[in-house]
């Protein structure tokens, strides 16, 4: 959330709907004013595009061997089993890849393969992808077929090495760039690759790894229900590693999948995620998955090791559930922890009051640990309003995260020192890079240079934008229901946020010392309004006698009574 006022000079915007299109979709098909102007903002017009769009489903679900190399791929996994082969699965230590990596096992497990193991690299003692050091270690223990999701694509040493020791690779991924080629030896499944005609680009590695068990299971009489309950996994990976929520079978892959994490009945493993992640089975929200749910699983890869979120979700005894559960909670606060006292330490680093660049860094012995970088970067952003590096000090070298503001590209500018850099990759709004102790004083300056030329700048974009401009009367649990229409919500679909006219915040006060809550007077009655992290910015906010605000409507549910609740992102005097 920004930790800012906004002044004068940020560009607030509304989003530009088709008028015509509006009036179509009110007219025609009946659609609430407020919503159809969402819908149109979002490319969306009337007829068999509205309803595929609100109402996603199975119908939405593509043929997986339309995917480049899906036949290729089931033969091989086929033949793997005939033959019972000794395979292991490789994946990431996000939520992407750790959800991946159980969808596999059990298809795997179900069709009847022989020995099946697993490998998550340690963040700390491996970093990303699929390394060379594991191709070696599946190769003292008798591997003969890896299958690798969420990295792989990108990893042609290890892929290479494998091949060199008589093992076959089979990649699930989704991390293509551009222009780049697939490793050679290997069965790749990945949309954006060239060649594949697959119409969803945009699919998570958990979603082509449930396309490649869909084929799998094609001829299996349990084939329908394992599959609708690995979608509860696909949602919480697709949800998680943010990738598009317009595209339909992304839609109906998380609905689906929300449906069935909402119906209940989990294994012990995941109804303890669930439970420590403050959800009701029934109440469950794509946003859920986002923030509370993916938080917890991303903890363990972050600090520790993602092979607790294995063990937790491949558990069938409740209290052993429950312990592995809160032992994975207990890490999640404790990476809000950390992060929390490096942010306060960065922002001491800061000399500037208004900065066109923060570079700050910390010695990994002093606690800046590698594992939150990218979120503290994100909230450094987000309070001076301008591009963040945050940077971790190693024995061996420095390892850093960017994240970017919209004008600016991250690795564009990253490009300008690249003489400096031993590596870095990412895309417009985010990147890591790594370099040599010598380099890290440099890193700052030339940077800063490269922002004054403006060859890293891309078109000046608003710093707020809104899909509904409303007067506080507006505001009603009406219009929640209305919008509801809309999930699920992410990345492509986001919630709907609200321009809301000058109004005046009432009984302001602070909240647990960090968060800032008040109220706004309607003819309905009172709409409570909360901004989290706000709490330094009270005194100034206090000094407008009317603001405008910028926020997510929803409601607050407290001891079953329902109260309207505008969560702000950003405020100005009016």
């Amino acid at each position: 959330m920004s930790e800012r006022v906004s002044n004068n000079h940020d560009i607030w915007a509304l989003k530009p709907p088709n008028e015509d299109v509006v009036a179509q979709m009110v007219k025609t098909d009946n659609c609430p004013p407020f919503l159809a102007q969402c819908l149109a903002s979002r490319g969306i017009s009337s007829g068999s595009e509205l309803s595929r769009f609100l109402e996603p489903s199975a119908h939405d679900f593509l043929d997986p061997y339309a995917i480049l190399n899906m036949s290729q791929a089931v033969q091989r996994l086929q033949q793997a089993v005939r033959q019972k082969e000794t395979i292991r699965v490789v994946t990431d230590y996000d939520v992407d890849g750790t959800t991946s990596s159980l969808i596999l096992q059990s298809t795997l497990r179900l069709i009847g393969g022989g020995e099946i193991s697993y490998h998550i690299p340690d963040r700390m003692k491996e970093g990303y992808g699929f390394s060379v050091a594991a191709a070696e270690k599946a190769k003292e223990d008798g591997v003969q077929l890896i299958l690798t999701a969420d990295i792989g694509v990108k990893d042609h040493a290890a892929v290479q090495r494998s091949f060199e020791l008589g093992i076959d690779v089979l990649i699930c991924d989704h991390h293509l760039p551009s222009g780049a080629e697939v490793p050679a030896h290997a069965i790749v499944l990945c949309p954006p690759q060239s060649g594949c005609t697959y119409p969803n680009k945009a699919l998570a590695a958990c979603g082509v790894s449930w396309k490649l068990a869909s084929a799998l299971l094609a001829n299996h009489p349990k084939k329908d229900r394992v599959l609708n309950s690995l979608l509860k996994l696909v949602a919480i990976g697709t949800v998680a590693d943010v990738v598009d929520l317009a595209c339909a079978e992304n839609r109906a892959i998380v609905q689906i999948g929300l449906e069935q994490l909402n119906a209940g009945g989990h294994t012990a493993g995941l109804q303890a995620l669930l439970d420590v992640s403050g959800l009701e089975v029934g109440k469950i929200a794509a946003s859920d998955l986002g923030f509370r749910v993916g938080p917890r699983i991303n903890a363990a890869g972050r600090l520790a090791s993602a092979t607790s979120v294995i063990d937790l979700l491949q558990c069938r005894e409740p209290t052993q559930a429950k312990r592995l559960a809160q032992e994975l909670d207990r890490m999640n606060t404790r990476r809000r922890e950390i992060q929390d006292r490096i942010l306060k330490e960065a922002i001491v680093q800061v000399a500037e009051e208004a900065p066109s660049l923060v570079v700050v860094s910390g010695e990994e012995s002093n606690g800046w640990h590698r594992g939150v970088t990218g979120i503290v970067a994100g909230r450094l952003r987000d309070h001076f309003g301008c591009p963040a590096l945050v940077i971790t000090v190693t024995e061996v070298g420095c390892v850093g995260s960017m994240r970017s503001t919209p004008s600016v590209h991250a690795v564009n500018l990253l490009e300008s020192a690249s003489d400096l850099l031993e590596r870095f990759g990412g895309h417009p709004a985010a990147a890591g890079f790594s370099l040599e102790h010598s380099e890290l004083s440099s890193l700052e300056n030339r940077l800063k240079e490269s922002l004054k030329t403006g060859a890293s700048s891309q078109e000046k974009a608003p710093s707020q934008e809104a899909d509904l401009r409303l007067d506080p009367e507006e505001l009603t649990l009406d219009l929640v229901g209305e919008l509801e229409a809309l999930e699920p919500t992410g990345k492509g679909n986001e919630a709907v946020v609200i321009w809301l006219n000058p109004t005046e915040i009432q009984g302001l006060r602070m909240l647990k010392e960090k968060h800032l809550k008040g109220s706004i007077s309607t003819s309905a009655g009172q709409v409570e309004v909360l901004w989290w992290n706000a709490a330094p910015l009270m005194d100034e906010i206090l000094t407008f006698d009317q603001v405008e605000l910028i926020g997510r409507l929803g409601i607050n549910q407290w001891r079953g009574r329902q109260t309207l609740q505008f969560q702000v992102t950003a405020l100005r005097p009016a």
